[in-house]
């Protein structure tokens, strides 16, 4: 049975029929009221799940008309309900989507019995049943009902096929969505299993997770615009983070070589297809390794993450596969950008240059970005959206990543990369700076800048900077976006991948 038979209206204020309906459902608990029987109890009987119910009997293969002789009280979410005649069915629906029918007949329930049960019940209803399992005629798997609880009566009616949720309605009702449509409870489930492996793959390799503040007196740790707020018991006022980088930086230098949060960061910048308000980051240090260490457990988180919900292999925008197991390519920034421009662009390329290739190729730019900004900005145009499989991004110029080490082998550079996936960044990692003096020198930069006015310079973080005085060990450090990467393996948006996402108040 599927949703199609899920009835009856769109829960919307604005449907001429949705105040009789509601007026007719609240009718029945008041019934239920006036004869004593609470329409939401404490509890109801309930014995068995639906899926273990299935899992027992599917297995085994019953003929029609079969009496197992086994009684069960279950549970569940009246999805379907056809309640003529003297013999009514209902079917279950527990959370997990697990379905089961329920048969009620005159000859079980008697005429009043019956008579009450039609009565009371409608679509969306919660209800408690006991009786025995059998197969139907058809051979479906049932229980005969001899008794039933309501355990929530549902004053509002569900969406059905005729009027269906809109995209709109989808992601602000999305407890409704849930009920109605497989695919959003899918969606909770594969990134409850992407957590559960992203967690396993740091766990095997001995990293250890902690949490941070959300609440940072200074912007640091990514080039952000942040939101504000005021602690009124310090009389202080506060923003809400970026990044995880800096606190997980702070526990690598007590001596957790190895650390990672998964964390929800903020950011007060444009909402689209791709970006959020607020969002689940995953950032992870590891003292004595570097951004190619890094490279190999970006990988590997990604491919068992895949493998955990059976997805390794994706469909691309294009219409290509991207096969996860495949080795993911490596190339420079400078690289891709002069196969995009055809001619050879580097590290020592002034910005009078960059700039007519920027104007060749009608690639905006800011007044007054340097040269590693405007060889930025020629990548992200010209180059990001073309990388369908899995690219990283290498070697990117030192003004452009601020808190990563200087390349060890071509100055200017510093050893940063992004990967990109389908057209979209999904991670970055570094070979994470641990010189405070050079630190200070470019957080002082920053601050300059934000001073300036740039909302998303970061500002100096005098206490970050003391704790790299103590020593922090070379370090390779990443981030990943957890709902890219949930975008990722199921092709929806990001709106689709966050529960609850913020939304413009109706």
């Amino acid at each position: 049975m599927t949703d199609a038979h899920v009835n009856p209206v769109n829960p919307d204020s604005g449907q001429d029929d949705l105040p009789e309906q509601m007026r007719v459902r609240r009718e029945k608990r008041d019934r239920l009221l006036a004869e004593g029987v609470q329409p939401y109890p404490i509890s109801v009987p309930r014995t068995h799940l639906l899926k273990d119910l299935r899992a027992k009997y599917d297995a085994q293969e019953l003929e029609p008309d079969t009496r197992t002789g086994e009684q069960v009280s279950v549970a569940g979410r009246v999805i379907f309900l056809r309640n003529t005649g003297k013999l009514c069915f209902v079917r279950l629906r527990e959370g997990d989507g697990t379905e089961l029918q329920v048969m009620f007949s005159l000859s079980d329930l008697g005429a009043e019995g019956l008579a009450r049960f039609k009565q009371l019940v409608d679509i969306g209803d919660l209800l408690s049943v006991q009786g025995e399992v059998i197969t139907s005629r058809r051979g479906e798997l049932s229980v005969q009902a001899t008794g039933w609880q309501m355990a929530a009566k549902t004053l509002r009616p569900l969406p059905n096929e005729h009027r269906p949720l809109n995209e709109e309605a989808r992601v602000r009702l999305r407890y409704v969505d849930l009920i109605v449509r497989p695919e959003a409870r899918e969606m909770v489930r594969n990134k409850a299993a992407v957590l559960k492996s992203l967690r396993a793959t740091f766990d095997a390799h001995d990293f250890i997770e902690v949490e941070t503040p959300v609440l940072q007196l200074t912007n640091g740790g990514a080039a952000a615009r942040p939101f504000s707020t005021h602690l009124n018991a310090f009389d202080q006022e506060m923003k809400l983070r970026i990044a995880l980088e800096l606190d997980l930086k702070r526990a690598m230098i007590g001596g957790v070589d190895r650390v990672f949060e998964i964390g929800r960061t903020f950011r007060n910048e444009g909402l689209d297809s791709t970006h959020a308000a607020e969002f689940s980051m995953i950032e992870a240090y590891e003292a004595y390794g570097d951004y190619d260490t890094m490279a190999e457990l970006f990988a590997e988180l990604m491919r068992n993450a895949g493998r955990a919900i059976g997805r390794t292999t994706i469909t691309a925008r294009d219409g290509s596969d991207i096969d996860l197991e495949q080795p993911f390519r490596h190339a420079t920034l400078f690289g891709l950008v002069s196969e995009a421009v055809g001619e050879t662009v580097d590290v020592t390329t002034d910005v009078a240059a960059l700039t007519k290739l920027a104007e060749q190729h009608d690639v905006e730019l800011q007044p007054g970005w340097n040269a590693g900004e405007i060889a930025v900005e020629l990548f992200e145009k010209l180059v990001e959206h073309t990388l369908i499989q899995p690219t990283f991004v290498r070697d990117y110029p030192e003004s452009a990543r601020p808190l990563a080490k200087p390349h060890r082998e071509i100055p200017g550079l510093v050893e940063a990369w992004d990967l990109i996936v389908n057209g979209v960044e999904l991670g970055t990692a570094y070979s994470e700076l641990n010189d405070p003096v050079i630190q200070r020198e470019r957080l002082v930069a920053q601050s300059l800048l934000a001073a300036a006015g740039d909302p998303e310079a970061m500002e100096l973080d005098e206490d970050f900077l003391r704790a790299m005085e103590f020593g922090m060990p070379p370090a390779g450090g990443m981030g990943m976006g957890l709902d890219r990467l949930v975008m990722l393996f199921t092709g929806a948006g990001i709106r689709e991948t966050i529960l609850f996402p913020l939304l413009r108040p109706e």
